[in-house]
C-alpha cells in the first residue's frame, strides 16, 4: 500500500498532464494484447451485414412502436412510463449504434455504417465528425490523463456532475454549446487537440444541419402550442439518458489511469439479453478495447477466447455499478484509490506502463 494522493489532476487536454503523459511515453503507446491465434482473430474480425440489419430493424421497429404508444398517451397518467420507454429506446441504442458504427464494424457495407452513424450521432447529440475523432483518441490513449477526452469523472469525483448526467444536464448542454459555436466556425482548444484541421469544415456543416433541425422542432412546438414535438426529437437525449449513464459508468471508473493494459482500466460484466441488445454487447468492454476491430456480434465469442487471460468479470450490471460507486465513494477522500482485479493463474502478468502509474495509486486486492 502506498501513500495517498490528495491533489486533483488537470484532466484537460491542454494542461500539464498532457505534456507529462507524452514525456513518459504514454501517448500512442504499444498496448498489451491477449494471445489469440491469428487465424481465430481474423475469423472474429469478419464483418457482416446480417446481424446489424436485423438488430437495427428491430430497434427502429421498437422505437416507432413505442413512439406511437407515447403519442396516444399524451395527456394521460401513463404518459410518463410510455415516454420513459420511448426515451430509453431513443437514447440507449442510439448511443451504442453511434459507437459501433463509428468504428465501422457494425455492418460490412461502409455506407450502411455511415448512414446509421450519422442518424445515431444526432439522436445522441454528438456531432458526427468531432466525436469520430474524439473516440479514436479514446482508443489510442484510453484513460491516459491529459490525452483521453472521454474520461467520464476526474479524481476526486464531482458527485453533482455525475448525478446531473443521469439526465445529461452537464455534458448535454456542453455539447449544445459546442454545436452552437461550430455553426460560426469556432473550434475550442480541446477539440483542436484531436480534430484534424481538414475536418473543421465538415464539423461546421454538421452542426449547422443540427441547428436547422433544432429550429424546426422549436417551430413545431410553437405552431402546435405544445412541447410534444420536442418530446420525440431532441428531449429524449436528456430524459432517456439514464441507462446510457448507468452502463457508461461501468466502462472504466474506479480502475487504473495511465497504464497500457486494458485489463487494468476497462471492465467486463455479464448481463441479460435485453441489456446486451440495447448496449450492443459493450458489456464486454475489455475485449472491445483490446481488439476494437472485432464487431459487436462477435464479442461474446472473443470473450471466451480471452477469459483465461483476464480478471473475472463482474457478475451483473448491478454488481458492476455497486463496485463503481464504492470506488467513487473512496476516491472522494482518497483520489488515488484504485480497484485491483487479480488475474487467474492462466493469465500473463499485467502490463502497467510507467512505474509511477502504480506508485501513485492505492491498490486493493
Amino acid at each position: 500500500m502506498t501513500a495517498k494522493v490528495q491533489q486533483r489532476k488537470d484532466y484537460s487536454l491542454t494542461g500539464p498532464e498532457n505534456e507529462h503523459a507524452r514525456s513518459q511515453g504514454l501517448a500512442e503507446a504499444q498496448w498489451y494484447e491477449s494471445p489469440i491465434p491469428r487465424k481465430r482473430l481474423k475469423e472474429l474480425m469478419k464483418r457482416k451485414d446480417g446481424p446489424a440489419i436485423r438488430d437495427t430493424s428491430i430497434w427502429l421497429g421498437l422505437l416507432g412502436g413505442s413512439g406511437v404508444v407515447a403519442y396516444f398517451s399524451w395527456g394521460a397518467w401513463w404518459a410518463i412510463s410510455a415516454f420513459l420507454v420511448y426515451g430509453t429506446l431513443y437514447s440507449s441504442p442510439g448511443d451504442s449504434r453511434w459507437h459501433e458504427c463509428g468504428h465501422g464494424t457494425a455492418f460490412k457495407t461502409p455506407w450502411m455504417n455511415e448512414v446509421v452513424y450519422q442518424f445515431a450521432s444526432f439522436l445522441s447529440l454528438r456531432p458526427a465528425t468531432p466525436w469520430r475523432w474524439s473516440h479514436a483518441r479514446h482508443h489510442t490513449d484510453t484513460i491516459i490523463v491529459g490525452l483521453d477526452p472521454e474520461i467520464i469523472a476526474p479524481r476526486p469525483p464531482i458527485y453533482r456532475i455525475i448525478l446531473m448526467d443521469y439526465f445529461r444536464l452537464h455534458v448535454g448542454f456542453r455539447e449544445l454549446k459546442r454545436i452552437f459555436w461550430h455553426c460560426f466556425g469556432v473550434i475550442d482548444k480541446e477539440e483542436k487537440e484531436y480534430i484534424p484541421p481538414s475536418q473543421f469544415r465538415k464539423t461546421f456543416w454538421e452542426s449547422r444541419v443540427y441547428m436547422l433541425i433544432f429550429g424546426a422542432v422549436a417551430a413545431a412546438c410553437l405552431l402546435t402550442g405544445s412541447i410534444l414535438p420536442a418530446m420525440f426529437i431532441v428531449l429524449p437525449s436528456f430524459y432517456g439518458h439514464f441507462l446510457v449513464m448507468v452502463v457508461g459508468l461501468t466502462q472504466h471508473l474506479g480502475l487504473y489511469e495511465n497504464v497500457l493494459d486494458h485489463r487494468l482500466n476497462s471492465r467486463t460484466f455479464y448481463t441479460n439479453r435485453i441489456i446486451r441488445f440495447l448496449y450492443w454487447n459493450m458489456n464486454y468492454h475489455i475485449e472491445h478495447h483490446m481488439f476494437p476491430m472485432v464487431p459487436y456480434h462477435a464479442l461474446a465469442a472473443l470473450h471466451e477466447e480471452m477469459k483465461a487471460d483476464c480478471p473475472k468479470p463482474s457478475g451483473s450490471l448491478w454488481e458492476a455499478t455497486r463496485e463503481v460507486y464504492m470506488a467513487l465513494k473512496k476516491q472522494k477522500t482518497d483520489p488515488g484509490y484504485t480497484i485491483y482485479r487479480p488475474l487467474p493463474e492462466t493469465a500473463r502478468p499485467y502490463k502497467y506502463g510507467i512505474e509511477q502509474a502504480v506508485e501513485t495509486q492505492n491498490i486493493e486486492a
